[in-house]
């Protein structure tokens, strides 16, 4: 059975619309609430963060109303990292976890990423069972009014994040001498970001760091890595950091201005981790990870798993399969000794790291030759369209096409209306032939 709120990646979708407006997100509240204190927990305790989103405003008033309706206590955190929300909720032996945002969205979209008390994205099967939660009659999951949960703001989360990042790597590490520039994308990690990495005593030259609620992700941060790119090579940085709207993903840039992605910097990790003897299980990348890194690991004998696109499907792979880092090629990372989904402020010391021993960024990175790829977005009023026998046909021909010359990945968005088609091909003709030739079906 298909899930009616959830997608890939939470609940996400355009504010005052369908699912992303008060009345849902009250709903939403009672539902998470009412499932988790079934759990007869002896605390009941929800803890919510969100990104900056302008409609924050709106929905989060609801949300708490939701929760405290259903007995949750709940505490909030204000703009904060997803990560810092999750390690939050594992550390403050909380329920559940939410965090308000649509990630690299822009401001217009927004949405939930529900945790559980382990810190990790909740299960499809919970998801069900909340979604059941949510179809039933509000009064039924409604409390006694002795029995309301109360609310508090806990104005510290940043620096109780910060701490925690901090505690993962050596007393003595220091970023003096570094000069680094950081895109927040005017998004959840416009705090923690730049205070961090000042605080380990690097020189940081940042952008995306004010916030108007409108242009969370508008021209900055990882979906427009240009913008990273032509500030580093300005300001003559050791290192460039792009995080997105709520600080999951990063895509970096060398000293050179050369934009590194996912798939690169997991490659970078993956071999330092397996010299010093700390990788377990192997890498578990997606169907989007690019062929190069996958002939990479093969190479170097690292076993490598693909699991479905979006990062709580990378991490229940590398759970299932007792890895210890994962991630996606957008720079959804997860070091799975310190988190357990992607951070890209955790990935970015763990680059730092490295870098402090005397190595320039350009000697870290570009361990493989990419397969040439490209994907192409197309907008669509229906998602099913990828069902229609016209649209498999062409699927089918495409990669009749390519045969052993290339890979080819149609898929439906799982957080935007949207078709997404990639091509893996070293004849980028052939590629663009396949491409046009699916794209005709959808259009």
């Amino acid at each position: 059975m298909s899930k009616r709120y959830f997608g890939t990646d939470g609940i996400r979708g355009t504010v005052n619309q369908y699912k992303i407006n008060g009345d849902m997100f009250f709903k939403f509240g009672l539902a998470a609430g009412t499932y988790f204190r079934n759990l007869k927990k002896k605390k009941q305790i929800a803890i919510i963060a969100k990104d900056t989103r302008l409609s924050g405003y709106t929905l989060e008033p609801a949300l708490v109303s939701g929760l405290a309706s259903a007995g949750m206590h709940v505490y909030t955190l204000g703009p904060l990292p997803t990560n810092g929300l999750a390690m939050l909720t594992k550390k403050m032996d909380a329920n559940l976890g939410i965090m308000i945002t649509a990630s690299h969205n822009p401001f217009y979209d927004n949405g939930l990423k529900l945790f559980g008390p382990d810190g990790l994205k909740l299960s499809d099967k919970i998801e069900k069972k909340i979604e059941k939660l949510i179809d039933t009659k509000i009064s039924k999951h409604l409390i006694n009014p002795d029995v309301l949960g109360r609310v508090k703001r806990l104005e510290d989360a940043n620096d109780k994040y910060i701490n925690i990042l901090k505690s993962n790597f050596p007393r003595n590490f220091s970023l003096k001498g570094l000069k680094i520039a950081i895109d927040c994308a005017n998004g959840a990690g416009y705090k923690s970001g730049p205070k961090i990495l000042k605080s380990l005593g690097a020189k940081v030259y940042d952008i995306g760091t004010s916030p108007n609620g409108l242009n969370i992700n508008s021209n900055c941060g990882s979906t427009f890595p240009n913008k990273i790119k032509f500030f580093s090579k300005k300001k003559k940085v050791n290192l460039g950091i792009s995080l997105d709207g709520d600080a999951d993903r990063i895509i970096i840039c060398d000293e050179k201005g050369k934009i590194i992605d996912g798939d690169q910097i997991i490659a970078m990790i993956a071999l330092r981790w397996k010299k010093k003897k700390i990788l377990k299980g192997g890498v578990v990348g997606t169907l989007m990870s690019n062929y190069g890194l996958e002939k990479l690991f093969k190479t170097n004998k690292i076993k490598f798993i693909r699991a479905n696109v979006g990062d709580r499907y990378v991490k229940e792979v590398m759970k299932k399969n007792r890895c210890n880092l994962g991630g996606e090629q957008s720079g959804h990372i997860i070091l799975g000794n310190f988190a357990t989904t992607g951070d890209g402020i955790l990935v970015a010391l763990e680059i730092l790291y490295s870098m402090s021993k005397g190595k320039k960024a350009s000697e870290l990175f570009n361990n493989f030759r990419k397969i040439p790829q490209k994907l192409i977005n197309i907008n669509v009023k229906d998602k099913s369209v990828i069902n229609l026998k016209n649209c498999k046909q062409s699927i089918i021909s495409a990669k009749q096409i390519l045969k052993n010359k290339g890979r080819i990945l149609v898929r439906p968005s799982g957080t935007e209306p949207k078709i997404r088609i990639m091509c893996e091909s070293n004849d980028k003709k052939l590629m663009t032939k396949c491409i046009n030739l699916i794209k005709r079906s959808i259009n």
